[in-house]
């Protein structure tokens, strides 16, 4: 019983010790370590399966040594399982990378304005002019800059683009006048990132760009800030950490389970983000699948 089992044993602890030491997995070698990060909540199939595994082997060493992996998971994410969603807050706020050659703006522009959300992000805008023309009727002020524009219930200000580094814009920032006094939106599609065979996880565009966002975050005089776009990354990956470092996660403060928003069809990552400082996160939602690739996500948060 004792003997039987060793290389099961040995996967869990493997397992274990990659959810643990996940900092530490260099990304000097195809950004290995940001690859493992993105999709690290998934590392927790392989406790179900290697629990059949040895029970089938009757392993008892393969058994306690699948404490390790279990142990580190609920460690990891455990807290993301329960309902942190509360009551209250004033002031909501949508994003939605749309996806370039969506089939129907305008129905995908209402299906997000009907969260009711009193500020609506949109990224990756091929033709603005048909979101502008389905939102004009709940939003009266809006700003595209390049790609990405922003929509609100409340007057805009000094909406002008973010240098990300591209040397085309892919970020915007405005003040939104609220009733509670002003809010500083940012909005951001952050460079794609591919896994390839040779190069492995090509993810340098995005990284520099977000560290040239979060410098500009970091400068934002305006104590309540919301960021909002789709990231191409997710919380644990280090590479974000010159925004994740700053701001919090609306989903991960008060979200109801992981919020997947990619891909559309079977998600499997967060990399559509509602982060928030000086704004405290009240509740945080994913919304209805629309004709986009990626799903929109929706937060509500107290001001002041």
């Amino acid at each position: 019983m004792w003997r039987r089992g060793i290389v099961l044993a040995a996967l869990a602890a493997v397992v274990g010790l990659l959810m643990l030491l996940h900092s530490e997995i260099p990304n000097g070698v195809g950004n290995l370590g940001s690859l493992t990060e993105t999709f690290l909540p998934w590392l927790g199939l392989f406790v179900p399966l290697l629990l059949v595994l040895a029970v089938l082997r009757r392993s008892a060493t393969a058994l306690i040594a699948l404490l390790l992996p279990a142990v580190a998971w609920v460690n990891l994410f455990g807290g993301l399982l329960s309902d942190k969603s509360g009551k209250g807050g004033d002031f909501t706020v949508a994003t939605h990378n749309v996806n370039a050659e969506n089939p129907d703006p305008a129905a995908t522009a209402r299906a997000v304005a009907a969260s009711g959300a009193d500020v609506v992000a949109l990224e990756e805008l091929s033709d603005a002019s048909r979101y502008e023309k389905a939102l004009a009727g709940t939003y009266r002020y809006h700003s595209v800059q390049g790609t990405v524009g922003v929509w609100s219930k409340y007057p805009l200000k000094d909406a002008r683009p973010v240098d990300i580094r591209l040397g085309w814009t892919r970020a915007l920032r405005a003040t939104v006048e609220t009733p509670k006094g002003p809010v500083a939106v940012y909005v951001a599609h952050l460079p794609s990132v591919r896994v390839k065979f040779r190069a492995g996880f090509t993810a340098g565009q995005r990284d520099h760009s977000a560290e040239a966002l979060g410098r500009a975050v970091a400068a934002e005089p305006i104590r309540d800030v919301v960021l909002l776009g789709d990231l191409n990354g997710t919380m644990n990956d280090r590479s974000l950490a010159p925004l994740t470092s700053q701001l919090r996660s609306a989903q991960g403060a008060a979200g109801d389970g992981f919020g997947f928003s990619w891909p559309a069809g079977m998600p499997m990552a967060r990399i559509d983000q509602i982060l928030v400082r000086g704004a405290k996160p009240v509740s945080a939602w994913t919304l209805p699948a629309t004709p986009s690739d990626h799903l929109p996500v929706a937060a509500r948060v107290k001001l002041g």
